[in-house]
């Protein structure tokens, strides 16, 4: 399941809640923010650090993504997933051992945008914020980063493709919104 959305939705925050409340359930859950499979400096940064076409493009390794934590917990896979995949701080690889996820376990992958890089994901909840939102919420040193987002609004459309959306402009006032299929 991807939990789509800006860091200023706390996609990783809904993505732990949520996980926290499966066991309860009867479903065991695992994290893996997304955010642990970003391509090395040297490729995300090659232009320049503050470059928004770059973020939207250059920064997650969706293959990575796939090939070792989707794929694997998918259908035929091993049901080993890689909690991390690089160490953002240190850049380098983060050595992390493959982890079980448990039979009929839930896999939450929290992170930005996360739609229309073809990754399998059964489920999307989309946290949308709207462009005025991200502006005001923004951190003075990530504004550089809106452009992106306006960008994967226009060219993806996360809203038209989620299964679920979480209206989140406000994140004291949050409106859950779900989508058509599953309605049926």
């Amino acid at each position: 399941m991807a939990v789509d959305g800006p860091d200023v939705a706390a996609p990783e925050g809904l993505a732990r809640a949520v996980a926290e409340r499966l066991p309860a359930l009867g479903r065991a859950a695992a994290v893996v923010p997304a955010g642990g499979f970003l391509r090395p400096a040297s490729l995300r940064l090659e232009h320049g650090r503050t470059d928004p076409d770059a973020r939207y493009t250059d920064w997650l390794d969706a293959g990575a993504l796939a090939r070792e934590v989707l794929d694997p917990v998918g259908p035929g896979g091993s049901g080993e997933y890689l909690p991390v995949l690089w160490d953002v701080a240190r850049d380098r690889a983060a050595r992390a051992r493959p982890r079980p996820i448990p039979a009929g376990g839930v896999l939450l992958v929290p992170g930005p945008l996360l739609q229309g890089l073809g990754l399998g994901f059964d489920v999307v909840v989309h946290l949308r914020v709207t462009s005025a939102a991200r502006r005001r919420r923004a951190p003075a040193d990530r504004v550089w980063e809106l452009p992106a987002f306006d960008r994967y609004d226009a060219e993806v459309d996360p809203v038209s493709l989620a299964d679920a959306v979480v209206l989140a402009d406000s994140p004291d006032h949050p409106a859950f919104v779900v989508q058509g299929r599953f309605l049926s």
